[in-house]
């Protein structure tokens, strides 16, 4: 597995839009965050916005674009061998296709992992950088405030996992990426017939609603999971995503 792994280290090191797309992601999670918080106007916020001002999850708004970034990435990471015909190679040298698949995942959840928790504390230091006074700074030593950077950090890592496994279910890189988005952000909007009530009951099982209202929140959000809860079933998610694609792969042609 070791071999495997390293292997496959090698080969998403050598795909030229995994740094284009930890670039992007970087700038979007540390520019945004200071773009969002800097035009926080305290003063001008009416009682009910005070109530509810959440200094911490707010300057995560870039990770409307990261977890697409990271989701790409993971359907990348098993796409282009398709489109290229490198998984028939990768396939001869070892023919457990649920093993290349676990290798795969491992190493991509370390890169992703450590990114993302990087990033989402360089946007957390940033935006209360940028956060104006009188407007209540948050430190990491307030109640929630660690375990929502934290949860954050790893949430991006969580989509490119699902990124990956649809990636092995689609085997198209277009088609999946196709997946990863309406997944991501066209659930949701899928929902607004429902109707606000129902929408709501809906929304918390949805992953972006769960990052946003759940994860990411220090203050908490109605309607929403537990972030304990939400964590768990975002790497429910994943780990279904992983697995059929492992069930297809070991049944149909490379």
């Amino acid at each position: 597995m070791t071999a495997i792994a390293r292997m496959e280290w090698r080969k998403l090191r050598s795909v030229q839009a995994t740094w284009w797309i930890r670039a992007a992601f970087a700038a979007g999670m540390v520019g945004i965050a200071i773009l969002v918080m800097g035009t926080k106007h305290w003063t001008s916020l009416s009682p009910s916005d005070r109530a509810s001002f959440d200094g911490v999850n707010d300057g995560f708004t870039g990770m409307a674009l990261g977890q697409l970034l990271l989701g790409c990435l993971g359907v990348l990471a098993i796409t282009t061998e398709f489109s290229s015909g490198l998984i028939r190679a990768t396939f001869a040298a070892v023919p457990d296709r649920a093993r290349v698949l676990a290798a795969k995942a491992g190493v991509l959840a370390a890169v992703t992992l450590v990114a993302g928790e990087i990033l989402t504390f360089a946007a957390y230091w940033a935006g209360q950088a940028a956060l104006k006074s009188p407007a209540p700074h948050a430190t990491l030593g307030q109640p929630g405030v660690l375990r929502a950077v934290l949860l954050t950090g790893a949430y991006p890592a969580l989509i490119a996992l699902i990124g990956l496994g649809l990636g092995a279910i689609i085997r198209h890189t277009a088609g999946a990426i196709c997946a990863v988005v309406g997944v991501v952000f066209v659930l949701p909007l899928l929902t607004l017939p429902l109707g606000t009530s129902a929408q709501n009951a809906v929304d918390k099982f949805l992953p972006e609603q769960m990052a946003e209202n759940s994860l990411g929140a220090v203050k908490p959000v109605a309607h929403s999971l537990p972030a304990g809860a939400s964590f768990a079933l975002l790497c429910g998610y994943a780990a279904v995503a992983l697995a059929a694609g492992a069930w297809l792969l070991a049944r149909r042609d490379a």
